[in-house]
């Protein structure tokens, strides 16, 4: 019975209880997301235009479109949303590559 208690009141010690504890798992290290293209079919046109790579894109698959007359009154969308109106000129398939294309820019 003196043993009983005697444990009883150690375990009721502050220290005594944090010894019995398991210690908390070390967190696992987060996965590191891949980083986020650059530039993307939802990025404005004008923004893939100022830089020089994503221009490159631009002229390589949709060869003069930057020169079109209506350019400057398209210029904020993106290459999605211009599709609708492109007559069917930016196919699936162009943007695919294009998407492609702008992906591997860093």
């Amino acid at each position: 019975m003196m043993n009983t208690l005697l444990i009883a009141a150690l375990l009721a010690l502050p220290g005594a209880a944090m010894a019995q504890t398991a210690p908390a798992p070390a967190p696992s290290p987060a996965a590191t997301p891949a980083p986020a293209p650059k530039f993307t079919l939802d990025t404005p046109i004008q923004d893939i235009v100022a830089d020089a790579q994503g221009k490159a894109v631009i002229d390589k698959n949709l060869p003069g479109l930057i020169g079109l007359p209506q350019y400057e009154m398209f210029k904020g969308l993106s290459l999605k949303q211009l599709q609708p109106y492109s007559d069917g000129k930016l196919t699936d398939e162009i943007l695919a590559k294009t998407a492609a294309d702008l992906a591997a820019i860093k």
